[in-house]
């Protein structure tokens, strides 16, 4: 267990996985642009020492496969899914005996004894209490060019519901707008929005604290997904195999760990009117837009000596989240065997999906139509009702070997009669979805064939590619990829410039109809700036440019039959071409200036050889000054 955020930085060091970084770098954009350059090239944690402010900033402290595991005490991940498999078989194994019941209860004691506890007295976290509370003291960070302020990345954001009394502790970014205030972003979904309705309903003013930094456990349970009444704290005694020690707030009821770094203690007045928060440089690589949340008023700040501000940013994958996110799936996998869907063999989020795009799972399949219960059982099951496309396949399969598993799909799946389409919540940073939060899902059957399964006799024959044709007739086609196609992966990939409305449906049509794609069981249209030879660009372009029901279709073959081709309109969607009717995001750039102080300051980093800019990848994404690509009035 580490006793503080000092600590961890010490063993990050110790093993070689942390630079102090000396020379002068500006929590405005410039240490944004840093971390993402070193994130994205398997760099090492960051310790920013000279930032303009008292406190020095760590940042990417998870942002490895070594890094998460010291974080979290372990030297795979995969201990920790073994832990709680024991764990969970101690208590949810039959007791035929009375001999049988009481060998629970040494797991029982074990338990109880990861609660958090109060203590009394002050904690480390109150060593020094600011005079007056000022955020602009610390050295929060402005992470992209068209962000609405400076936000507050690694928050644990602490609430209790009024009537039960029962703690969440969650992570929601914080604009600060002013010294002693911030935004709160709750989505409607989460635990701490449910307390403040309760608040709001019993006309009561809601008490707050955020805690920042200790135990970098403390960090990763705050972004758990946890039933609601299970105590976060309780995972991270988990985690430790020792209980949290909690101590009260001075300015409110509510109870902090006493080893953070920092407490921001304050309220939230349901009665207040909102305030209109964001835009934010988002984890789904497109910012999320202003949109109007609650406001939290700073009452309190205290602090330990020789206190460390942790900070993150996110983007375009890959960005420190990623590894928080593996955490996570090999972490509640058992969970979900044990409790939801005990067929499952194993889960894979690509970092492309930006958690809640993709989801990949393996099971046992014993019967025909196991595949749908699957996608029933995972979408019904807690945050997984945001996953937008989820793959399902058989035992064995490798989740991680994206290539080996594009061709399994390409020989498995019959494009009409394995794919199926849902309709559901999903997250609300979906900026595809015509509805705010509620959109559409696909399933994806790749398991092996069965009664319930067997291909169609029209996707049997070889490809045919009329490349010279497509290239001829279709002159606003600016790119076109086929190769995967030889390496037996049925996937074309369209770079389209459009100039019409319904113009991808009508370009699929022309190419199936005419024959000029045959046997090809998927063809993706994307916008023109996309780069068709990064298939990680394309695939999280894709994963969040469609509502899947609106956006995959097929091809009527004149005879009342569906050609076996799925197409996917993987492009931005607006009102001129595709009548929709909501804002669309841009997708988030570093500015020029910033991305040229850094280049001109690397060499005084201590950072090794230059690295360039990653935002030079993605400038053609960006289609506007601003953070929105499309308003709608």
């Amino acid at each position: 267990m580490y006793h503080s955020l000092l600590q961890f930085i010490s063993a990050l060091e110790s093993h070689g996985e942390l630079v102090r970084v000396k020379e002068f770098v500006s929590p405005n954009l410039e240490i944004t642009e840093v971390a993402d350059r070193m994130v994205k090239n398997e760099g090492k944690a960051l310790l920013f020492e000279n930032n303009g402010t008292d406190f020095p900033l760590l940042i990417n402290a998870f942002a490895s496969d070594h890094r998460i595991c010291m974080a979290l005490g372990v030297n795979q991940l995969d201990e920790i899914e073994s832990a709680i498999a024991k764990l969970m078989k101690e208590f949810l194994g039959p007791r035929k005996s009375l001999l049988d019941k009481l060998r629970v209860l040494p797991a029982l004691k074990e338990v109880v004894s990861w609660m958090p506890k109060s203590v009394k007295g002050r904690g480390q976290c109150q060593e020094i209490i600011m005079e007056k509370p000022d955020l602009s003291k610390l050295p929060i960070l402005t992470c992209w060019p068209f962000d609405g302020g400076p936000f507050i990345t690694l928050p644990g954001v602490h609430t209790r519901d009024p009537e039960t009394g029962i703690r969440n502790l969650g992570m929601y970014r914080m604009q600060v707008f002013k010294p002693d205030m911030t935004g709160m972003h709750w989505h409607l979904h989460k635990g701490s929005a449910k307390h403040y309705q309760h608040y709001k309903e019993l006309g009561k003013r809601m008490p707050v604290s955020v805690t920042l930094g200790g135990d970098p456990v403390y960090t990763y349970a705050a972004t758990a997904p946890l039933p609601e009444e299970v105590d976060e704290y309780l995972l991270a005694g988990f985690l430790r195999k020792k209980k949290v020690e909690l101590v009260k707030c001075l300015t409110n009821d509510l109870e902090v760990p006493a080893d953070v770094d920092f407490v921001i203690e304050g309220y939230v007045d349901p009665a207040e009117e909102l305030i209109l928060e964001g835009p934010f440089g988002d984890h789904t690589g497109f910012y999320s837009l202003a949109d109007m949340f609650p406001r939290f008023h700073v009452t309190c700040i205290t602090h330990r000596k020789n206190a460390v501000y942790p900070a993150t940013i996110v983007g375009i994958p890959p960005q420190e989240d990623a590894w928080i996110g593996k955490a996570t799936e090999r972490i509640f996998l058992m969970p979900i065997k044990m409790t939801v869907a005990p067929e499952v063999t194993n889960m894979h989020m690509p970092a492309e999906g930006v958690f809640h795009n993709i989801t990949m799972v393996s099971i046992r399949k014993e019967y025909p139509g196991q595949a749908l219960k699957i996608m029933s059982s995972l979408w019904g099951a807690g945050q997984m009702m945001f996953n937008k496309i989820l793959l399902v396949t058989e035992e064995h399969t490798s989740l991680t070997n994206y290539r080996n598993l594009a061709r399994l799909i390409s020989e498995r799946v019959d494009p009409v009669n394995d794919i199926h389409f849902f309709r559901g919540p999903v997250d609300i940073l979906d900026h595809s979805s015509n509805s705010y939060a509620y959109g559409s899902k696909v399933g994806i059957d790749a398991t092996g064939p069965g009664p319930d399964r067997s291909l169609s006799d029209q996707t049997a024959g070889s490809p045919v590619v009329c490349i010279e044709k497509i290239g001829d007739g279709f002159p606003e086609i600016k790119d076109i990829r086929t190769d995967l196609v030889a390496d037996g992966i049925s996937l074309v990939i369209i770079a389209v410039k459009k100039s019409k409305k319904r113009h991808i449906r009508l370009m699929a049509a022309d190419l199936l109809l005419n024959k000029w794609l045959e046997h090809i069981k998927f063809i993706l249209f994307m916008d023109e700036q996309s780069d068709l030879t990064s298939l990680s660009q394309i695939t999280w372009l894709a994963a969040n440019n469609i509502d899947p029901m609106r956006d995959c279709f097929y091809q009527d073959d004149g005879s009342g039959n569906k050609i076996p081709a799925l197409c996917i309109d993987g492009t931005r969607k607006t009102r001129k071409f595709d009548d929709f009717q909501r804002d669309w995001p841009n997708v988030i750039a570093m500015d020029d200036q910033t991305i040229a102080a850094i280049d001109a300051k690397w060499t005084h980093l201590g950072l090794g050889p230059l690295v360039p800019s990653p935002s030079l990848t993605y400038k053609s994404l960006v289609i506007s000054n601003g953070a929105v690509s499309q308003t709608i009035e």
